[in-house]
């Protein structure tokens, strides 16, 4: 497993979504009001950025922007249609100020 940089802790607000290139694997970080959130930056149901979408803070999920899918930021599952599949999702980590991703 390797951990990559995502940024500061206080650079990305709750509610907002931030795309982080790692290594070829793109990733939405998202902070909710629980904390920071990663998951796979690709929708399930059709090849488009989730980093582009809504967050919803206080359910700790994000929207996709092409047809409305939401995903649960905590284990990937969809919560609404047209998506039946869940998501990637990634371990985070705040440490000294800055978050990190965690990549297998």
């Amino acid at each position: 497993m390797s951990r990559v940089r995502a940024c500061r802790a206080d650079e990305l607000e709750v509610g907002a979504v931030r795309r982080v290139e790692t290594g070829g694997t793109p990733v939405a970080l998202v902070r909710c009001e629980d904390g920071y959130h990663a998951v796979i930056d690709v929708c399930s149901h059709e090849d488009y950025p989730l980093s582009e979408g809504e967050v919803i803070a206080d359910m700790c999920e994000i929207e996709c922007l092409r047809h409305g899918s939401t995903f649960s930021l905590l284990d990937g599952e969809p919560q609404s249609l047209p998506a039946t599949q869940p998501v990637r999702v990634f371990a985070v980590v705040v440490e000294d100020g800055d978050v990190y991703v965690e990549l297998p």
